[in-house]
C-alpha cells in the first residue's frame, strides 16, 4: 500500500510539473497591434522617439524586416496578418474593390467578404474572447468587443455616427465614453490630429482591464497619414510615432494593472513601409488612346481599365477571355518610348499567382519608387505628386513593415533577420494554443520560449 501512495503522489506531482511547464510557455492574452506605415527604423535607429517600443526590443524579438503582399496596402494587407493567407486566397484584393462601373469610394468594409478562416474564428471556436478596434474588414464579424474601421459615403454623418452603428455589443462605445474617453465627436476623435491614437489607446486599454478578452487586435494609423502627407521624414512623423508609443504604453500599463503582466504578448507589427514620392503615372490615358475606355466617371464602354491601389494598378478587362483586348494593351505597353517604359515593369499573371495577388487582374504594373500610379483617365501622363505612398511591389527595403513580439510566450533579446506578413497568425495560434492552420505562414519556433 505504501508503495502505491509513493507512486500516487509521484504521478500527481509530475502531472503538475507538466501542467505548470504548459501554463508557463502558453500566453492567456495575445494583444496584435498594426501600427499603420511602421517602418523597422522606427525601433532600430536611435531618432525615433519610441521608449515603449524600443523596451520591447531589448527584452523581446524583433525584425529588420516584414516582407508584404501585392499591392502593399492596409486592408490585404491586415486581413493577411489575420488569416496568414496571400489575398488570392482571403478574397481582399485592395482597399476598394474594383467597380465596373466606376468607383463608388466604397471599400472593404464587411468581413463576410473575407473568404478564408480568421484568427477570430478560431478564438471563438476555443471558448475564448476578443476584442478589436478599429482594424479593417471587421464589420459584422464574429469579435465579442468590437469597434470596426468604417464609414459612410455620405460624409454628413460624421465619424462617429458609423461606429456606434456597427459596434458590438451595443451601447459599447457609450459605455467607454462614461468610463475613459468622455464624448467623442469629429474633433475628439480626428485623424487630422493625434487625439485618435489616444483615444484608441485608451479603448483597448480599458478593454482589456475590465474585460481581460484572450485576443485584441488594434489599428493604429496616424503614422501611415502624416506620412502620406509629409513623407518619410516630416515633423508630424515624429510626433504620431510617438502618440502610437504612447497608447502602447497605456495598453501595455493596463495588462499590469489587471494583474496580467505575466500572461499577456505584445506583438507590434504594420502593414507597409513607405516610400517619399515626386512623380505620378497615369496608365488609363493609354487605354484611352486605344479607345479601350472612356474618360468618363463609370469609365463609359469600357473594354479594359486600371485599377489603381496605392502606387501600383492592375489592368481588368470587361469579358474574360478577351484575348484581343489583352494584346492590344500589351502593344501599347511594348511600344512605349524607353523614358516611360523605365518608371515601371509589367507583373505577368504568372508572378501575380507566386505573390498571391488578385486572381482577376491579367497584369499589373508595378513602378519603380518614386512614382505613384494615378487613376486619371484625362490630362498629362506624368505629374508632380509629393508626400510619400505605398502600394508598391514588395521587394525592395523602404516598402517592409515591422515586426516586435514582447511579454509571455516570447523569446528575449532576438533578432529575426526577415519574414513574411502571413508569418504572425501562426505565432498567435501557437500562443493561444488555438486550432488554427495558416495557408501560407511558417511558425518560426525561436520567436518562441517554448513549443510543442
Amino acid at each position: 500500500m505504501k508503495n502505491y501512495r509513493i507512486i500516487y503522489a509521484l504521478t500527481v506531482l509530475l502531472l503538475c510539473q507538466v501542467s505548470f511547464a504548459q501554463d508557463k510557455k502558453m500566453s492567456q492574452h495575445v494583444v496584435l497591434i498594426s501600427v499603420d506605415g511602421f517602418r523597422p527604423e522606427f525601433y532600430l535607429e536611435e531618432k525615433w522617439p519610441v521608449p515603449n517600443l524600443k523596451h520591447m526590443v531589448k527584452e523581446g524579438v524583433s525584425a529588420t524586416g516584414v516582407r508584404g503582399i501585392f499591392p502593399s496596402v492596409t486592408y490585404p494587407s491586415h486581413t493577411t496578418l489575420i488569416t496568414g493567407s496571400y489575398p488570392m486566397d482571403h478574397g481582399i484584393y485592395y482597399n476598394s474593390p474594383f467597380e465596373e462601373k466606376g468607383q463608388t469610394g466604397r471599400w472593404y468594409w464587411e468581413y463576410d467578404l473575407i473568404k478564408t478562416k480568421t484568427l477570430w474564428t478560431a478564438v471563438k471556436e476555443a471558448g475564448k474572447t476578443s476584442a478589436s478596434f478599429m482594424w479593417p474588414v471587421t464589420v459584422g464579424a464574429d469579435i465579442d468587443y468590437n469597434i470596426p474601421e468604417n464609414w459612410y459615403l455620405d460624409s454628413s454623418y460624421g465619424k462617429i455616427k458609423p461606429m456606434r452603428d456597427f459596434e458590438s455589443p451595443e451601447g459599447f462605445l457609450k459605455e467607454m465614453e462614461e468610463e475613459v474617453l468622455g464624448k467623442l465627436n469629429d474633433k475628439t476623435f480626428n485623424g487630422d490630429y493625434l487625439n485618435r491614437e489616444d483615444r484608441i489607446g485608451e479603448m483597448a486599454a480599458y478593454t482589456l482591464e475590465t474585460y481581460k478578452p484572450n485576443f485584441m487586435s488594434i489599428h493604429l494609423f496616424a503614422v501611415d497619414h502624416f506620412q502620406h502627407e509629409q513623407g518619410r521624414e516630416g515633423e508630424k512623423v515624429y510626433t504620431s510615432i510617438a502618440a502610437v508609443d504612447r497608447a502602447i504604453g497605456k495598453i501595455k500599463e493596463a495588462a499590469i494593472r489587471a494583474g496580467l503582466e505575466d500572461q499577456t504578448t505584445f506583438i507590434i507589427t504594420g502593414d507597409h513601409g513607405f516610400v517619399d514620392i515626386h512623380s505620378a503615372l497615369s496608365p488609363n490615358i493609354w487605354l484611352v488612346e486605344e479607345g479601350l475606355i472612356e474618360d468618363k466617371k463609370d469609365r463609359g464602354n469600357w473594354k479594359a481599365a486600371f485599377h489603381t491601389s496605392g502606387a501600383s494598378a492592375f489592368l481588368m478587362v470587361k469579358n474574360k477571355g478577351d484575348n484581343k483586348t489583352v494584346e492590344k494593351v500589351r502593344k501599347k505597353l511594348d511600344e512605349l518610348p524607353s523614358n516611360i517604359k523605365k518608371l515601371f515593369r509589367v507583373v505577368d499573371r504568372a508572378e501575380l499567382d507566386e505573390i498571391g495577388a488578385d486572381p482577376n487582374a491579367v497584369l499589373a504594373l508595378a513602378p519603380i519608387p518614386g512614382i505613384a500610379m494615378s487613376s486619371k483617365t484625362n490630362g498629362d501622363i506624368l505629374s508632380a505628386r509629393t508626400g510619400g505612398t505605398h502600394g508598391y511591389y514588395p521587394d525592395f527595403k523602404q516598402i517592409e513593415t515591422g515586426f516586435v513580439a514582447f511579454g509571455a510566450g516570447i523569446s528575449k533579446s532576438k533578432t529575426i533577420e526577415k519574414m513574411g506578413l502571413e508569418d504572425i497568425a501562426p505565432i498567435i495560434n501557437e500562443l493561444l494554443d488555438l486550432n488554427f492552420e495558416s495557408k501560407e505562414g511558417v511558425l518560426y519556433p525561436g520567436i518562441l520560449t517554448k513549443t510543442n
